[in-house]
């Protein structure tokens, strides 16, 4: 009897905690659809994002000049790409600026960052001091940096005086434009490369540096083998953001040079310009902008698969 009445109680235990069960799941809320919520981002997306990109390789299959009916011709213009000789030169600057312009302010962020790192007197002021180029509008900057380039009048070539050094054209000579220019983008983009390494010092524990001090570890030693391996991750994102933003660079350019003299400095973008708004070649420029696009993608993609095959551990290390 004992038996029989245990397991009547364990049955009605059983189903009282399925029927408490099935009332769950059936006054449980359900969400509805979320597709009426997603179609009005998924057509903004692809009014502002997809359909341009697909009427620009539309554009780019076409003979197509201002004042002019499209005429369908193809890869014709991709073809013309490696002949033109112009542009073949403005992919050659392209690179060349976008090289210094990452290296230069990569390895002095880090540095101003280092320093910074330190405490010492009125170190919030030196720092907001510091950061002020990279506050300042580009076209204003041009024209600062236009009349300190000037050879006679330039505020630059009095320094090199004081030095005893002979005087320069900067960006008025062929063979020093983009070196000058790529001046001027370093003295406005390291602030940006020091506050982003500045950040990755700061999350560094302070255990490390006690133990290397104990062990009697340079300063050098102490960058190299502790502080190096920590912030390399925020050294990538660093110059992850510097590359695509120097590839694309456009207004100091334009506004100091202008692609000159000549087309000494003329960049991929400046070629694109003048392409699209002085001759009016609107499907060649077009076969430029995606050429133009691939070869950013290809630049961050390889500095992504660079950042992948290196592994770091929980502390921000290389392993």
């Amino acid at each position: 009897m004992s038996e029989l009445t245990a397991g009547k109680a364990v049955a009605k235990t059983t189903a009282a905690v399925t029927a408490e069960t099935a009332t769950a799941q059936k006054n449980e809320w359900r969400p509805i659809s979320y597709w009426p919520f997603v179609i009005p981002a998924m057509i903004v997306v692809m009014a502002v994002i997809i359909f341009p990109w697909v009427y620009t390789i539309w554009m780019s299959l076409h003979e197509w000049k201002v004042g002019q009916a499209p005429t369908f011709v193809g890869f014709a213009n991709y073809l013309r790409l490696p002949s033109d000789a112009r542009f073949v030169e403005s992919v050659g600057h392209t690179l060349v600026y976008t090289a210094l312009s990452v290296a230069l302010p990569l390895i002095l962020g880090t540095l101003a960052a280092v320093i910074f790192n330190n405490k010492f007197p009125l170190r919030g002021f030196f720092r907001g001091l510091f950061i002020l180029p990279m506050m300042a509008t580009p076209v204003a900057i041009a024209l600062v940096w236009t009349m300190m380039f000037h050879p006679q009048l330039g505020v630059l070539n009095y320094l090199l005086s004081l030095f005893g050094l002979p005087p320069s054209l900067w960006v008025f000579h062929p063979a020093t434009a983009i070196p000058s220019l790529v001046l001027v983008e370093t003295w406005q983009w390291t602030p940006l490369v020091m506050l982003i390494v500045l950040g990755g010092l700061s999350a560094i524990p302070t255990e490390p540096y006690e133990s290397a001090q104990i062990d009697g570890a340079t300063p050098w030693q102490t960058f190299r083998y502790i502080s190096l391996p920590m912030i390399m991750p925020f050294l990538f994102i660093a110059a992850m953001i510097r590359m695509i933003d120097a590839v694309k660079s456009f207004d100091i350019i334009f506004a100091i040079t202008q692609g000159g003299p000549g087309s000494a400095s003329e960049t991929i973008n400046l070629y694109l310009y003048s392409v699209a708004f002085v001759y009016y070649d609107v499907g060649y420029a077009s076969a430029i902008v995606v050429v133009f696009f691939a070869l950013i993608v290809a630049l961050a993609g390889a500095l992504l698969h660079l950042r992948q095959r290196t592994h770091w551990n929980e502390a921000g290390g290389s392993a």
